[in-house]
């Protein structure tokens, strides 16, 4: 008791016992604050003794430092945003002694070293290298540099969804899945050597079969589940060379429910010989004895001395005008036509070389031609379920101008083409063709350097839609395998077709 006593008595600084150095050290822990501070401003660290530096911190002191990172980043990146970009001496200059110590906890970003003779950095920077900042409501972040190729499409907003990725013209890059059969189909395709909507579908269908008949199941599966997912990968070259047309999407809707509807237990022989035959019969039922029917039914409306008008190439109306050629009847054609495929040329000649009497024409002549016309014939792209006729661009005019001069119009459609889906207008489904094709350069010696120059041009866009929409009071009837019907009776023909 005398020497604790004269310990306590020979301290002039009244220094503390051992019970209260502990209270102390603890309370200093906890409120790192009230530490000693050094002359300069900073924080003296005490130093660690060997027992305390060889303790792992508990999980409650781990959670304590991450809320104390977390805090610390947030009132860095308020105040970057509240401190004035431009102002050199604020940035300079420390806020208060708290801020600087809880900055020098954070480490710096590997990427991006703090920056010399700076105190404190940016909210942005530290910001970036931890989290994105989140903005405010009012405020945006600049938008990426656009190509140069792409800012007069994105100035043009209501046609700016049509401008998707450019289409594929060669096979390099296509996946290892993909069969010999299919890359061959999409290159025709993309280049228009396989052209319309029933050549597409009965294409696709027949290639299809090679498929099938190359395909092997694989170990642990069954075909009905593996094919399918085979199949996608075909399917997604094809999109890519050229988006699918409404029969070819139609079939390949039925193709996938038949392979579903095989069973698991079935060899694999004789599910691929099942498959290879329904397409067989698809084809044959769906597209070659529906063109046959209405083929005859639509030539019977042809009289002797008709003068028929119809629109660049369709194969259904081309079958129609042969059959009542051959029926012995006596009439005319007037084929319209129009750029850049200029698909009626080879129906023109087609016509010709039977023995029929035509008269091939622009369709900007169209006005003065369709005068002597007593009936329009018109092929179908697809049938929307509001009445409407998809089809090649300059089918709606040819049919205006018909019904403004009270010529009945006729379209042929198979129940392939039918869809549910409903249009409006030409512009919110379309398919874009290759700018160019639209011919826009001239007959000039220097072609391709006016396709160069016009191609860089960054306020000149090419629109060369494929197909238009022909309002339903513009069409007078619609011939398909099942008979004559009003465009308001598509829906019902559609459903039909789907449950058979």
């Amino acid at each position: 008791m005398v020497s604790i006593l004269a310990t306590d008595q020979g301290n002039p600084n009244g220094s503390k016992s051992n019970g209260q150095e502990k209270e102390s050290r603890a309370s200093e822990n906890q409120n790192p604050s009230k530490a000693p501070v050094t002359p300069n401003g900073n924080k003296a660290i005490p130093e660690k003794s060997a027992a305390q530096k060889n303790e792992k911190p508990s999980g409650a002191e781990l959670k304590k430092r991450a809320k104390a990172e977390k805090a610390a980043k947030r009132a860095q990146s308020k105040q970057g945003q509240q401190a004035p970009p431009n102002d050199a001496s604020k940035s300079n200059k420390p806020e208060n002694k708290n801020h600087l110590d809880e900055e020098r906890s954070i480490p710096p970003s590997p990427q991006q070293p703090p920056p010399k003779g700076q105190h404190r950095r940016s909210g942005s920077a530290s910001a970036g290298s931890q989290r994105p900042l989140q903005m405010r409501p009012g405020q945006q972040q600049a938008p990426a540099a656009e190509p140069e190729s792409r800012k007069g499409i994105q100035s043009l907003a209501f046609i700016s969804h049509l401008y998707g990725a450019p289409r594929r013209t060669s096979i390099a890059g296509a996946g290892k899945d993909v069969h010999p059969s299919i890359l061959a189909l999409g290159l025709q395709m993309s280049n228009y050597i396989i052209c319309g909507s029933n050549a597409r579908c009965v294409s696709t269908l027949l290639v299809f079969k090679r498929v099938i008949e190359a395909y092997t199941t694989p170990p642990n599966n069954s075909l009905s589940r593996d094919l399918t997912i085979h199949l996608s990968a075909q399917i997604d070259y094809l999109k890519a060379c050229r988006p699918l047309s409404v029969s070819m999407g139609n079939a390949i809707r039925w193709l996938k429910l038949t392979i579903s509807t095989i069973d698991p237990d079935t060899p694999e022989h004789q599910a691929k010989t099942k498959l290879c035959s329904a397409i067989d019969n698809f084809i044959r039922e769906r597209i070659t004895v529906a063109g046959q029917a209405i083929a005859s039914s639509a030539s019977s409306r042809i009289q002797d001395g008709d003068v028929v008008v119809t629109f660049a190439k369709s194969s259904i109306v081309e079958r129609t005008l042969a059959e009542a050629y051959r029926q012995g009847k006596n009439f005319s054609v007037i084929v319209a036509d129009s750029e850049p495929l200029f698909e009626g040329r080879n129906l023109a000649i087609g016509l010709a070389n039977l023995g029929l009497q035509v008269q091939y024409a622009s369709i900007h002549t169209l006005s003065h031609v369709v005068q002597d016309a007593t009936k329009v014939f018109l092929g179908a792209h697809a049938m929307m379920s509001n009445g409407r006729l998809y089809s090649r661009i300059g089918t709606a005019l040819v049919a205006m101008m018909a019904k403004d001069l009270d010529i009945p119009v006729i379209v042929l459609c198979e129940s392939v083409k039918f869809t549910d889906k409903v249009a409006l207008d030409s512009i919110a489904t379309n398919e874009m063709a290759p700018s160019h094709e639209l011919g826009f350069f001239g007959t000039g010696v220097d072609k391709a350097g006016e396709e160069e120059d016009w191609r860089s041009s960054s306020n000149l866009v090419g629109l060369n839609l494929m197909y238009d929409l022909t309002p339903a009071e513009y069409i007078h009837m619609v011939i398909t395998e099942y008979g004559s019907l009003p465009p308001s009776s598509v829906p019902v023909v559609q459903r039909l077709s789907t449950n058979t």
